[in-house]
């Protein structure tokens, strides 16, 4: 099962997006220039393979909410993201906050 639902950050809407798989669930949060995600995401693969398409974005691990991907710390962010300034250990409120 597919949900997308509104998630507010500070005053703007973003899309929130969990897909239920067998003994998994993927999780993101997206602005119009990045996004978030659980520990399904591979910021190596979007760094070293995808590297031309300069792709904002964020990890977070051992989430299973919307809720808990956006206070939960970033471990790790590719490098398009931290030009943005968006770092290890900020929250995902935080870097959202970066990518609007």
């Amino acid at each position: 099962m597919v949900t997308m639902e509104p998630i507010v950050v500070g005053e703007h809407v973003l899309v929130g997006v969990e897909v239920k798989l067998p003994k998994t669930t993927l999780l993101t949060i997206n602005t119009s220039k990045g996004y978030i995600m659980c520990g399904a995401l591979d910021v190596g693969l979007l760094n070293e393979v995808l590297g031309d398409r300069k792709i904002i974005a964020a990890r977070a691990v051992g989430v299973r909410t919307l809720e808990q991907l956006l206070h939960a710390p970033m471990e790790s962010v590719t490098t398009e993201a931290e030009a943005m300034g968006i770092t290890v250990g900020m929250t995902g409120v935080d870097a959202l906050l970066k990518m609007i």
